[in-house]
């Protein structure tokens, strides 16, 4: 069996760090959440804060996070920062892709012994 064109892309090694970067982005449920808030609009900082009910300080973390992946853009609008998504048809798609795929393999991911609800919550205790 010949590696394709396709295969190359798959194969590349930068290629899939960049992916395991990109996915650790989206390892978050905050960040997941506050991804699905941007993709309603632009918010500003203290609109999240109160969406979440989490800390300023919190959603300004998971905010440069995303930022510094190249998810979302900041600007300037008097004393506040107002976000939005960098790409958002490309987030868009791909989080429908993971609702998807989340759909046809039920719990098996939130079961997954190594990466599953119980895991991230031992690794949490853990720390």
């Amino acid at each position: 069996m010949t590696a394709g064109p396709r295969d190359a892309v798959l194969l590349d090694e930068t290629a899939l760090d960049a992916a395991a970067c990109l996915f650790r982005g989206f390892g978050d449920p905050s960040r997941l959440t506050i991804l699905r808030h941007l993709a309603l609009g632009e918010h500003r900082v203290v609109d999240l804060t109160e969406h979440l009910g989490l800390a300023q300080s919190t959603v300004s973390q998971h905010l440069a996070c995303l930022r510094d992946c190249g998810l979302v853009r900041s600007r300037r609008e008097g004393r506040a920062s107002v976000f939005t998504l960098a790409h958002p048809e490309a987030l868009t798609d791909l989080l429908g892709a993971a609702e998807r795929l989340l759909a046809r393999t039920g719990d098996a991911v939130t079961l997954c012994p190594a990466s599953g609800a119980a895991a991230t919550h031992a690794g949490a205790t853990a720390s």
